[in-house]
């Protein structure tokens, strides 16, 4: 695993996107793993700088994002197609029929599940993937226990994500419990994954991630199988790592 450490949250969002824009520039069809939450917010505008003021060309692409809340419609309003069109796809030439989000409202969820893993295969499978972290080692909604055979399915989220994610809603009763997320085996079959974070509240997490041991408790350390991560981090989220790693 690659560690690149930065100053702050704006150097963290240009390094991550030009990684994107890299990719994209050298494979025009590249087929993209997107997340969503706070982190990769700035990212994304970095991103759409890129395609507005240097050309950057997403029209060949693809994209398969992390995860839905069960339950909420595409267009609500904190779906996370939502969050991306507003954050992202409405300001790149990113065809709307080449995005994919997991389906929250369908009627069998078990099948929206295997459609999905389906859909990526058949892309070929997913040449970039982002990731975030949260304060309990998880990735997409893979809580801790998620092992690395998991696939694309229905998670329950933990009480700690949930109020995590409650910022977003009126209230944390209206945050969905559930979630589709794609599994540990399907993000570790990326070819290459890039995960970002920032800020104090991080940095437990991604010192598990990189000097703990490999377990599903703290799903982030699975990651440690992958060939090709790049982990991208201000100092805040960097605080707790040893001095070695820091050096």
């Amino acid at each position: 695993m690659k560690l690149v450490i930065v100053k702050d949250y704006n150097d963290m969002s240009k390094q991550a996107a030009k990684l994107i824009a890299e990719e994209v520039t050298r494979n025009p069809k590249t087929v993209l793993g997107l997340a969503t939450g706070g982190t990769p917010v700035g990212m994304y505008r970095e991103l759409v700088s890129l395609h507005q003021q240097d050309g950057v060309d997403f029209s060949q692409a693809q994209s398969f994002n992390l995860d839905e809340y069960v339950g909420l419609p595409s267009l609500h309003p904190q779906s996370y197609r939502t969050y991306m069109n507003e954050n992202l796809f409405a300001h790149i030439n990113l065809p709307e029929e080449k995005t994919h989000v997991p389906q929250g409202d369908a009627e069998d969820l078990e099948a929206e599940c295997k459609r999905y893993e389906q859909a990526i295969a058949q892309a070929g499978g997913i040449d970039i993937q982002v990731l975030g972290i949260g304060n309990n080692g998880h990735i997409g909604f893979n809580e801790p226990g998620s092992t690395k055979d998991t696939t694309t399915r229905v998670v329950a989220l933990t009480q700690s994500t949930m109020e995590a994610n409650a910022r977003y809603f009126d209230s944390i009763q209206e945050v969905p419990t559930q979630a589709v997320s794609m599994g540990i085996q399907t993000i570790l079959g990326a070819k290459k994954i890039i995960l970002l974070a920032s800020g104090e509240a991080k940095a437990q997490a991604v010192s598990q991630m990189l000097e703990g041991e490999l377990t599903a408790d703290v799903p982030a350390s699975l990651l440690q199988l992958h060939p090709d991560v790049t982990v991208i981090v201000d100092e805040e989220a960097a605080s707790a790592l040893s001095a070695k790693l820091r050096s």
